[in-house]
């Protein structure tokens, strides 16, 4: 993305959202929409002739605060390690492995102004990471010793590119942990269970005000 439309987009991104910090993840400020409707529809006015994909980015999902939840209370799993978040959103699982002490932290989403509020919610929270726009279960997930995947189990096709992708890295020695609150194509029998939080989210995008949301790892064989 050229720098100006960068700028625009981080402009965009702080008129349109206010600092929270998501109710499971205190320690940890984002710029999210405090209503959905809003920001969907400015999203779509607005930037629409860009052909951007809607603003999950503006939300803390289930399963990113569970894995940011996670990744701050054992800040071993990350601590001096490489790190990709995939689907990424907001930049919540990459800026928890940044604080937990990760060497690097990689925020990938294949929505461009997705990376543009990873960059802004990084800098609010005084953390440095890198960016992507980059389909990683396409170009492959490069060199890493932690995967972090977060709520990308809720439609068919991508969920079966993610499993594939999650296959392949954990074949290859890597660590794969994914927070999930049981999506309709989480393939619960390919994962067994760390531990689970009760997660506190919006009536607006799920079916309750509380998601049931576990840390699950890959069951090879």
């Amino acid at each position: 993305m050229a720098a100006a439309e960068s700028s625009r987009s981080a402009a965009f991104i702080r008129k349109n959202t206010v600092p929270l910090s998501p109710p499971l993840v205190p320690e940890i400020r984002l710029h999210l929409a405090e209503e959905s409707l809003p920001i969907w529809l400015k999203t779509e006015e607005e930037l629409q002739q860009h052909n951007i994909d809607p603003p999950y980015w503006a939300f803390a999902w289930a399963g990113g605060q569970a894995l940011a939840r996670y990744v701050l209370d054992n800040p071993t799993l990350v601590r001096g390690k490489r790190v990709l978040d995939l689907g990424s959103g907001s930049g919540l699982v990459a800026i928890a492995a940044c604080r937990a002490g990760a060497a690097s932290a990689l925020a990938a989403d294949v929505d461009q102004l997705a990376s543009v509020a990873a960059e802004v919610n990084a800098a609010l929270n005084s953390v440095t990471l890198t960016t992507t726009a980059n389909d990683m279960l396409v170009t492959g997930a490069g060199k890493f010793d932690v995967v972090l995947v977060g709520d990308l189990f809720y439609e068919a096709q991508l969920a079966k590119k993610v499993l594939t992708f999650i296959e392949a890295n954990v074949s290859a020695g890597v660590i794969v942990l994914v927070g999930d609150p049981r999506r309709s194509y989480f393939p619960l029998d390919r994962f067994e269970k760390l531990t689970e939080y009760t997660v506190p989210v919006t009536r607006q995008l799920e079916d309750a005000e509380i998601k049931r949301t576990a840390i699950w790892r890959y069951k090879p064989g």
